[in-house]
């Protein structure tokens, strides 16, 4: 892949700016400039696919559970695309001086498989504390529909 990588943070900025700048703008659209919100949509698309097909660090709780932070009012599973990401969430916490088990799987196999397979609605944060982070919520066109808030599932 060529090109400049840019982190999530930095794209996520320079979206929000061509949003609001849309706002700001003229009523009549011009069809040679780029709408942000499908931008955004095919952003997250694109590292949702990426995600998907990666194989990730996903750390154990004491009972080798997968481990899990509240956020929101929501359970998150944290995953890392690897042991440098899940050191900075470490660091970030604090934590860095213990060893973290972790197991390792398919991005696919954790939003199809283990998130319905949770008695509670639970989404997935991937490199939490780093430049590239981004939070999967269990919604549909991202975890099953019988385990996304907006599907099947309850809260």
């Amino acid at each position: 892949m060529g090109g400049v990588v840019v982190g999530f943070d930095e794209e996520w900025s320079r979206l929000r700016a061509a949003a609001v700048q849309a706002a700001d703008g003229p009523a009549v659209a011009d069809p040679a400039v780029a709408d942000p919100a499908v931008e955004a949509r095919e952003a997250v698309l694109e590292r949702l696919a990426e995600f998907r097909s990666q194989v990730v660090l996903v750390p154990l709780d004491v009972r080798d559970g997968l481990w899990t932070a509240e956020l929101g009012g929501l359970d998150w599973i944290c995953a890392f695309s690897d042991e440098e990401a899940l050191a900075r969430f470490a660091e970030a916490r604090g934590e860095g001086d213990r060893e973290w088990a972790y197991r390792r799987v398919v991005g696919a196999r954790l939003l199809d498989e283990l998130v319905p397979a949770l008695d509670f609605p639970c989404g997935v944060a991937w490199n939490a504390a780093g430049p590239d982070g981004l939070a999967f919520p269990p919604v549909r066109g991202i975890v099953p529909d019988a385990a996304a808030l907006d599907g099947g599932m309850a809260a």
